[in-house]
Order: C-alpha cells, then sequence, then structure tokens
C-alpha cells in the first residue's frame, strides 16, 4: 500500500506508480488509435457520424455498472482489513493471556520455569502465524522473520504442513493442552485461550473466501465488452461536435472508464503485493513487534 497525505494534492497528483495509469495505457492508446483513425476517415473519405443518443443512454447504465463494480470491490477490500484488524486484536489478546496466565510471580521457581517455557512457545508460534497466513493468502509458504525463533526441525515440519496457518494454530493449542495437562492452567483458562485461535482460524478462513470467491465471471465480461463497444464507438458520436477535438475528448473518456474498472481489480484481491492492496508485511511485523513484547524475561527471544 501506498502511503500519502491525502491533503497535500501536489505530492501525488502527477505520480504514475499505483494510478492504474501503466496498466490501462495500452486500451488507452487503442482507443486513441482507433478515434484517429475515425476522425481522418470522417474528414477526408466520407461521413461516419452516428447519433449521440445512443451513448447517452448507454453511459447512464455503464456508469451503474461501474458503480457497483468498484463498490463491491472496495467492500471486499475493507472487509479484508477489518479481519487482519481481528488478527492483530486477537494475537494480542492471545499473548497478552498467556504471559498472565502462565507467568505468575506467586508460583515456585520450578513452576515459574515451566510456566515461562509454555508463554514462550505460545508467543513464538504466534509470531509465525500472521506470515504464514500472509504467504497462504498468496498462494505461497513462508514464515518471515518469526520463523527465526523455530528450530530447524520445528521450521521444516510447519512448513510442509498441508496447511501452514492451521498447523500453526495447532502447535499452539497443542503447548496450551500440554500447559493444562500439567497443571499451569486450569480448564476454564485453557478453553478462554484456545478460543482465541479458534478465532484465528476463522479469520483465515474468512480471507480465503475473499481469495476464492471472485466476482462472478458473467458480470466483469458484460462489464469489459460494454466498456469496448462504448469507448471504442465514442468518436462516432462526437465527431460532428469536435472534429479533430474528438481525439482529445476519447482519450480523456477512455481513461476514467478503463481507470475506474481497474480500479476495481486491483482492489478486488487485498492480500496481494500489489500498490494499492493491503501492506500485510507491515501488519504482520506489527503484530511480531507487539506479541513479541511480551515474551518472559530471560528468554533468549525477548
Amino acid at each position: 500500500m501506498i502511503d500519502y497525505e491525502p491533503h497535500r494534492w501536489r505530492d501525488h497528483l502527477l505520480q504514475i506508480r499505483g494510478s492504474m495509469l501503466i496498466e490501462i495505457s495500452y486500451r488507452v492508446f487503442a482507443c486513441v488509435l482507433v478515434a484517429t483513425g475515425l476522425v481522418a476517415a470522417h474528414m477526408y473519405l466520407r461521413p461516419l457520424d452516428i447519433s449521440d443518443k445512443p451513448h447517452s443512454f448507454v453511459g447512464f447504465a455503464l456508469g451503474l455498472l461501474l458503480v457497483f463494480r468498484t463498490n463491491a470491490s472496495y467492500d471486499r477490500f475493507w472487509e479484508g482489513r477489518k479481519l487482519w484488524g481481528s488478527i492483530v486484536n486477537t494475537s494480542r489478546n492471545l499473548a497478552r493471556g498467556a504471559r498472565t496466565l502462565l507467568v505468575r510471580p506467586e508460583d515456585s521457581p520450578e513452576r515459574r520455569a515451566a510456566g515461562e517455557r509454555a508463554a514462550r512457545d505460545v508467543i513464538r508460534w504466534l509470531a509465525c502465524f500472521p506470515f504464514a497466513t500472509m504467504n497462504n493468502l498468496r498462494g505461497a509458504r513462508g514464515l518471515g522473520s518469526a520463523g527465526e525463533r523455530l528450530t530447524t526441525e520445528e521450521r521444516e515440519a510447519i512448513l510442509a504442513a498441508q496447511h501452514v496457518p492451521l498447523a500453526v494454530c495447532a502447535r499452539i493449542s497443542a503447548t496450551l493442552r500440554d500447559a493444562a495437562r500439567d497443571g499451569l492452567l486450569t480448564d476454564y483458562q485453557h478453553m478462554q485461550l484456545d478460543a482465541f485461535v479458534a478465532g484465528l482460524v476463522d479469520y483465515v478462513g474468512a480471507c480465503e473466501r475473499i481469495v476464492k470467491t471472485p466476482l462472478p465471471f458473467a458480470y466483469v465480461v458484460h462489464l469489459r465488452r460494454a466498456l469496448i463497444l462504448y469507448c471504442f464507438t465514442l468518436p462516432l458520436a462526437l465527431v460532428t461536435f469536435f472534429g479533430w477535438t474528438t481525439v482529445l475528448v476519447t482519450l480523456v473518456v477512455a481513461y476514467i472508464l478503463f481507470g475506474i474498472e481497474e480500479i476495481g481489480v486491483e482492489i478486488e484481491d487485498p492480500f496481494g503485493a500489489d500498490d494499492n492492496d493491503l501492506p500485510l508485511e507491515q501488519i504482520s511485523q506489527t503484530i511480531d513487534k507487539n506479541i513479541v513484547a511480551f515474551m518472559p524475561e530471560g528468554s533468549p527471544n525477548a
């Protein structure tokens, strides 16, 4: 995601990166070439103009289609951001709960040491979760910088799992189960902490739902066909009124309409690595820093 100051127009008004200009340049250039040819044919060969009324009516319907396209895409983008916000909060709550409930000052030295080991294991596995989720949503495998806190055997085993984020959650649940078995947690405390783990699994599933359910194919195809038909025939409706200026008008209209459609494509899957996608790397690093701060003192990973 590109950081910018919304009140400073001059800083980003002419910026190309993230503006969709490169992505739509070929389509817009094709429209300009067609417009130039049609205007030339109209001026020097024979009249090619048509009534502008069909384009007026179609333009209204096309505007509604584009509004729906961008709204649907932004709904997916915003839902993805809310899900990752929930991942941030749940991770913090799980780390806080593990540290508070497993490491108690009144415990004996042996019991306190066992609690610190359990809390450390919960937190180091939990730090791997956002990186594993990010890579899973992008069709890859990896644990980011958090994987350095694991042993080589642990890292290889978890990356060999069929679903890495789920395997990470299973390790956290297993650590909590062992802590409850050893008397470090009551049944109620164990249930509370494991509910946070279940929440993380739910958020992964919700993110996967967004990734694996694109907008209906028929809608996307129909919108793109309508855009091409509208933009490439627009010079015929304008040439009588604008003459050679039709080329410039077609350029502006094509840039606006194709740009709106491409913005919908860009933010439809908010978990990718495009300029306008969610900053999952930064969010994962934030989670890592926040929860590692709960690592028990004296831990080699604190």
